[in-house]
């Protein structure tokens, strides 16, 4: 499969222009891949990847109006604009400079009208995407099933209180495995569109969880038999389109996973856009899968909090990405997973080199906030006030609470002997001047 028809004409391939001026629109002002920062170049930070559904299957269609993205890629018949697609991708993939890209089983083939045909389907455009990986050096950071938009799938997949749908959804997630395996996919995600109740009345809560636990251990399972080496991840999200999901948010699918067992076997896909859905911050979920070490990887994208539903806009906003970046060097990276940009055009911005403005103005905004991140970590004053602010548990009777060996009655003694505690600020002011300092 050849390249050598071009989509995005006019556009070469995206450089880096320090000191560039502000209407400068199609080239990274602060995003450097080689750059180095604390021991790995930027790229190896972040590790950027584009998204097959919103980029290349989206048409700007919304519940209140038709398509208005009318792509040469998609015309045609449905293998026809899925071999157009993938050319238009990978084309798009190298332009931008990025190392990776993430798709659904039906971004990539259209579905038939019986497993086999969607099957056969799929086989014939991954020998594609292999062959134009091969061309290029672009990988898969990662590959999911839709199990949501199907008829079939209007009561859930995993969930569903009707086995012989449920078999549908591990015949096809088994499909997506192998698929995984034949392009070398880093990691695989679970999303559940549809696991999930919109009235308490007809369901069974309990066995719908052990169904999807038994439902994603199946997957484990066909994973090692196949040698499949590649992260399983959950993406949690608390509504939309179910009024109430499963996987409501990063504590919600945590406490699922131990009580399964399957903690060893999965993390997280954390989307920020879904985390303010759930009415935290857009860095919660973010921070609360990685003290856990349940941090796999990140769909980087935005919301308007204001309206509140899931709009998937490009991440521009440099206080957000410096916090999620923060948390990725605490951790030590991100690798398997990375940054996806889940996101996508506005409905408005219909010319194709938008596509390319908003992925280079979201990969520059998390390249500062990555820069920004490295000066709060290295100057060491915000880390080394929070740790003052803990330092009571460094020694003593805090040290025991600390490690798990204090008792209450040690806490009663050292009550009756040094009295009541002193008040002490928070100081919750000053580390807001100081993080701003950064920004």
């Amino acid at each position: 499969m050849s390249l050598q028809e071009e989509f995005f004409t006019g556009i070469s391939k995206i450089s880096y222009v320090p000191g560039a001026g502000a209407a400068d629109v199609l080239c990274f002002k602060h995003y450097n891949a080689e750059e180095v920062l604390m021991g790995k170049r930027m790229e190896d930070w972040l590790r950027f990847s584009v998204c097959y559904w919103h980029s290349f299957c989206g048409t700007g269609a919304d519940p209140f109006g038709f398509p208005t993205l009318h792509r040469s890629w998609n015309e045609g018949s449905p293998m026809e604009a899925s071999k157009k697609r993938i050319r238009a991708a990978f084309e798009f993939f190298t332009k931008l400079g990025v190392k990776y890209y993430t798709f659904h089983d039906r971004d990539m083939a259209p579905e038939g009208s019986t497993l086999e045909e969607s099957n056969r389907n799929l086989d014939e455009m991954t020998d594609v995407a292999l062959q134009l990986q091969n061309q290029t050096g672009v990988k898969v950071l990662w590959v999911t099933c839709n199990l949501f938009a199907h008829a079939r799938y209007m009561n859930g997949a995993a969930t569903n209180p009707d086995c012989h749908v449920l078999a549908y959804a591990g015949a096809q997630v088994k499909k997506g495995l192998d698929i995984a395996k034949k392009l070398g996919a880093e990691n695989f995600v679970f999303w559940g569109g549809r696991e999930g109740f919109h009235t308490i009345l007809n369901t069974d809560v309990g066995a719908e969880l052990k169904h999807m636990a038994n439902f994603f251990k199946m997957a484990v399972q066909y994973k090692e038999k196949i040698g499949l080496k590649c992260q399983f991840l959950i993406e949690p999200k608390p509504k939309e389109p179910c009024k109430h999901q499963y996987d409501y948010d990063a504590m919600s699918v945590i406490a699922f996973l131990k009580h399964y067992g399957l903690e060893k076997d999965f993390k997280l896909n954390i989307e920020p856009n879904h985390t303010t859905l759930a009415g935290h911050s857009y860095e919660h979920d973010i921070i609360m899968a990685s003290s856990f070490g349940m941090l796999g990887s990140v769909d980087a994208n935005t919301g308007s909090p204001d309206l509140g539903w899931d709009t998937d806009q490009f991440p521009m906003d440099i206080r957000n990405t410096t916090l999620v970046m923060k948390t990725i060097i605490d951790q030590g990276g991100i690798q398997p997973g990375g940054l996806n940009f889940d996101a996508k055009v506005r409905r408005e911005s219909a010319d194709p080199e938008d596509l390319f403005i908003a992925h280079i103005g979201a990969m520059d905004a998390f390249a500062r906030g990555l820069r920004n991140a490295v000066r709060v970590v290295q100057d060491r004053l915000l880390p080394d006030l929070v740790e003052e602010r803990y330092k009571s548990y460094s020694h003593g009777l805090g040290a025991k609470v600390d490690e798990g060996s204090a008792t209450l009655e040690d806490l009663e003694n050292y009550i009756k002997k040094n009295g009541e505690p002193k008040a002490t600020s928070g100081k919750q002011e000053k580390f807001e001047s100081i993080f701003n300092h950064y920004i």
